[in-house]
C-alpha cells in the first residue's frame, strides 16, 4: 500500500528570540503513491521541518498538507497520532533505539503498542530481521551491533507495520560509505516489496540521484535540483 502527498502553500517560522525566522516560505509538495522521492538543501534549510510537517509531528502556520487525502491540519493531536502510527513509517539518522530492548523487541515495539499480541508482533519482527540479513541477531542489544546494524533495526522498525508512507531523515548520514550503501539498497529493496511511498532527506548526492524525483529546498521552497 502506498499514498500520495500533496503539501500546498506550507509556512513556518520559529522565534529566535527576537523575530521569527522563517523556514518555509509558500513551499508545495506533491509526491505520487509509489515515489521514492529525495529532497537536498544545505543545512539549516528547513528539510527536517518538512519532514516533521509531513509526518503529522509538527503544525504549520499557513497551508495545508494531505496525505492519502486526509487534510493532516484538520486532525485533533490524538488523531494525528492515531494517523501516524497507522501509516506512517519514520528513520531518522541517529537510530534511536530503545537500548534496554533487544533488536526484535525494538523491532516488533510498533506492534505491540497497536495491541499485537507478543507471539505476533515477534513474528513480525524477526520476519523483518530475516529480510534486513539479521535473523541472527534479533536477540542482541544495540549496544551489541554494529552502526550499519543499528540503522538496519530502525528501518525494520519503522516498516513494522507496512506504513504507507515512509519519512527518511539522512537515514545513512551516520554511516561510512559501506554501510551507507547497504542502508539504502535495503531501503529501495524493503520499499519495493512493501509498496511505501518514500520520501529521504539525503546530503548525499549519490544516494539522492538514485531518486526520483529530486528536489531542492532552499529559501523556503522546493525547486528541481540541479545535480551540483
Amino acid at each position: 500500500m502506498s499514498l500520495a502527498v500533496s503539501a500546498r502553500g506550507l509556512v513556518k517560522a520559529y522565534h529566535d528570540g527576537v523575530r521569527p525566522v522563517e523556514v518555509l516560505r509558500g513551499l508545495d509538495l506533491e509526491v505520487e503513491a509509489g515515489e521514492m522521492v529525495a529532497i537536498v538543501g544545505p543545512s539549516g534549510s528547513g528539510k527536517s521541518t518538512l519532514l516533521h510537517v509531513l509526518g503529522a509531528l509538527d503544525r504549520v502556520d499557513a497551508g495545508t498538507v494531505r496525505v492519502g487525502g486526509v487534510d493532516l491540519g484538520s486532525l485533533s493531536a490524538t488523531e494525528q497520532a492515531g494517523f501516524r502510527r497507522r501509516h506512517l513509517g519514520f528513520v531518522f539518522q541517529f537510530h534511536e533505539l530503545l537500548p534496554d530492548f533487544t533488536a526484535i523487541e525494538n523491532v516488533s515495539m510498533p506492534a505491540r503498542i497497536a495491541g499485537w499480541s507478543r507471539h505476533r508482533a515477534a513474528a513480525r519482527g524477526g520476519d523483518l530481521l530475516a529480510e534486513a540479513g539479521l535473523g541472527d541477531k534479533g536477540g542482541r542489544y544495540p549496544n551489541q551491533l554494529s552502526g550499519g546494524e543499528r540503522q538496519r533495526v530502525a528501518l525494520c522498525r519503522a516498516l513494522c507495520l507496512e506504513p504507507a508512507l515512509l519519512l527518511a531523515d539522512e537515514p545513512t548520514g551516520n554511516l561510512d560509505p559501506e554501510s551507507g550503501e547497504r542502508m539504502f539498497e535495503l531501503m529501495v529493496a524493503l520499499k519495493r516489496r512493501h509498496g511505501t511511498t518514500a520520501i529521504v532527506v539525503t546530503h548525499n548526492p549519490a544516494i539522492a540521484a538514485r531518486c526520483s524525483p529530486v528536489l531542492a529546498l532552499e529559501h523556503g521552497r522546493l525547486e528541481p535540483w540541479s545535480g551540483s
